[in-house]
């Protein structure tokens, strides 16, 4: 080992593998290699061959000090495209997960060629992480890729089983208006609903898998020596107060992809973290169109529906006579590809431009699209606030319904489609976000946002400051 590479701290980073926890990890490794730190990113096999797939086998070999690894997953070998099925993944990675990341750790630790590992930033939700920094005695830090408030409302689980709410008696609840019960008795969180807390607590069997999972995942942050969020303090100060008065060792250093914007130089910072390929051609067919004239529509990267919802948002785009660009994914349709009808491509053409998958943090900070219909994941609700712009909430699970509780409420940015989509519905909305006075307010209320979102990651701003204090103290880095 070199002593240049000798002196350098190396972080493992280890994301949950899915698209919308990869995203936050890939910037905030770029930012920590770029304040010297040697890191090992550590992709499961599966996710792995899909990022050779797009990017070609040679992606980034030109950088000795930032590399990618594999673990497996430990589910049957698959080729398929898609995000992998959460409960499966879940419970292979609890089963599986700690023994072949230590296994990594052990060939890392035995190579001549990189430096010992000093730290291991794990995804919130993969608990396995922190135990292996705590068997190595090394650092441990937690990345809390979802928002603050997201954290604060899994936080409560425990409390919601104690107080007798979950689990339901039985799937009514679902549709005889409990899930509309005010909740005011969350510290920091107002505006609460039983429907606003993420999706996984709406069961009838208080061993659900997934429930449990999380509440766990979540309460485990709290044994980390710290958690790193991807917010801004203005946006979720209410919670983040809360937060750090029961665990003071929180960095909240977004909105990461604005941080990066600081990076420049090599090819690492023109890598970009996507499972499917990209197409730009999105890009120039938004060149051709006026200012706010688009309506982008995307559901993020594990949200599926049925055929009549996706029929009901297709003719709902249609009629609203504006323009749009819909990302649909090959696995965005419940076990099958989506075929729409002939009549509707004749109504939408020269207007509508259905695309697979695009750049969607460049999409949204062009000055051609009006508005975002979106599912709220956490990523597509930070690039909405950096391209400043207003959003029509459509949350399909885990804490996309917080999100967009606080979207339409606390940040007076959005507002939120029938869980039971219906076509007119959906027109009516694009035209009042489009055309109306609420729609103008909204987009007032996300261009502030996005100014405050801006000064924060600006030099001397606060999440910009906050990063630097959190490797000092976190990552016990003084450089």
């Amino acid at each position: 080992m070199g002593s240049i590479g000798a002196t350098k701290p190396h972080v493992v980073c280890i994301p949950y593998p899915a698209q919308g926890h990869i995203t936050p990890m890939i910037q905030l490794a770029k930012l920590l290699h770029s304040r010297g730190f040697h890191v090992t990113f550590v992709n499961t096999e599966f996710n792995h061959k899909r990022f050779i797939r797009n990017r070609g086998p040679g992606f980034l070999k030109g950088l000795p000090d930032f590399r990618f690894e594999t673990i497996p997953d430990g589910l049957p070998p698959s080729d398929r495209d898609a995000t992998q099925d959460i409960i499966e993944l879940c419970v292979s990675l609890r089963r599986t997960g700690l023994a072949s990341f230590l296994e990594l750790l052990g060939k890392l630790n035995s190579s001549a060629d990189v430096p010992t590992v000093t730290c291991i930033v794990s995804d919130g939700a993969m608990g396995f992480g922190a135990v292996a920094a705590r068997m190595l005695g090394v650092t441990d830090v937690k990345l809390w890729t979802a928002s603050a408030c997201g954290f604060m409302a899994y936080l409560q689980y425990a409390e919601l089983l104690r107080r007798g709410i979950v689990p339901f008696e039985d799937e009514k609840f679902l549709t005889d208006g409990t899930l509309d019960t005010p909740v005011d008795w969350i510290p920091g969180m107002s505006n609460m609903r039983l429907r606003d807390f993420p999706s996984l607590m709406r069961v009838t069997d208080a061993n659900d898998f997934l429930f449990n999972y999380m509440n766990t995942e979540a309460q485990n942050c709290l044994k980390s020596s710290a958690i790193i969020f991807n917010t801004f303090d203005e946006f979720e100060s209410e919670v983040l107060e809360v937060i750090a008065s029961k665990f003071p060792n929180i960095y909240t250093i977004g909105p990461l992809c604005l941080l990066c914007k600081h990076l420049s130089g090599n090819e690492l910072m023109s890598f970009r973290s996507s499972l499917w390929k990209e197409d730009s051609e999105c890009l120039k067919w938004l060149d051709n169109k006026e200012p706010n004239s688009v309506v982008y529509v995307n559901y993020g990267s594990i949200t599926v529906m049925t055929d009549q919802h996706l029929k009901e948002f297709a003719w709902g785009l249609a009629s609203s006579k504006h323009p749009f660009l819909w990302i649909v994914r090959p696995d965005l349709l419940m076990g099958d590809s989506a075929i729409f009808p002939e009549a509707f491509f004749e109504e939408i053409k020269d207007r509508g431009l259905i695309a697979n998958w695009c750049p969607q943090d460049e999409i949204l900070s062009h000055p051609s699209i009006g508005v975002f219909l979106t599912h709220c994941g956490w990523n597509s609700t930070l690039e909405s606030v950096c391209g400043g712009l207003p959003v029509i909430c459509w949350p399909f699970f885990a804490e996309q319904q917080t999100n967009c509780r606080y979207s339409c409420t606390t940040w007076g940015m959005g507002v939120e489609v029938n869980t039971d989509v219906k076509q007119e519905d959906i027109a009516k909305l694009i035209k009042e976000m489009m055309e109306g006075d609420k729609g103008k307010q909204m987009r007032q209320k996300a261009q502030e946002w996005k100014r405050k979102a801006e000064a924060s990651t600006e030099i001397g701003g606060r999440s910009y400051k906050n990063f630097g204090r959190c490797i000092k103290e976190a990552l016990h880095y003084d450089h």
